[in-house]
């Protein structure tokens, strides 16, 4: 996880504490889950996409990019957001293709064998799995326009809430 700080924002830091809390926590929610949206997009766009042929049964190309997702929390008045991948709809395996496997054995878990591709195994050699990461390098790219989209959001939406 990559906590990222701007520093500089005293101004922004009167302000907020002008407001009554509940609304600077919407506002700070808000313009979290704004910068989280670019990484995700950006996230999105870098995933690999499997095709339906080297997939497992009851897999669909793409669902590991439709797992990616923005979380926005509040607990001890400390907002975090998180963009995260997999976990649902069977996408277990997104950290797989971030950080690749390495060489392992694959033995059955509740029978003898394992039947693959035609042939019954009691053991399978699996040459491990390359590194195809799309979550680091969405952060990296796109950090920048990230922290832009969270001032203006933070801009637009206190200039509203002071004209209230």
């Amino acid at each position: 996880m990559t906590d990222i700080e701007v520093k500089g924002l005293s101004e922004l830091q009167k302000l907020l504490d002008e407001l009554p809390a509940r609304i600077e926590a919407n506002v700070v929610r808000g313009g979290l889950r704004a910068a989280a949206k670019v990484i995700r997009d950006e996230a999105r766009r870098l995933c690999p996409v499997g095709d339906a042929s080297n997939l497992p049964k009851g897999h669909k190309p793409g669902a590991l990019r439709d797992s990616i997702r923005v979380s926005v929390s509040s607990r001890h008045g400390i907002v975090t957001a998180s963009v995260k991948a997999g976990g649902k709809n069977h996408v277990y395996y997104a950290h797989m293709v971030e950080f690749g496997t390495a060489r392992h054995l694959i033995k059955p878990k509740r029978r003898k064998s394992l039947f693959i591709a035609g042939l019954f195994k009691e053991v399978i050699d699996h040459p491990g799995a390359g590194k195809e990461p799309f979550m680091r390098p969405a952060l990296d790219d796109k950090v920048d326009e990230a922290i832009t989209t969270f001032a203006e959001y933070i801009k637009n939406r206190l200039e509203t809430e002071v004209k209230k």
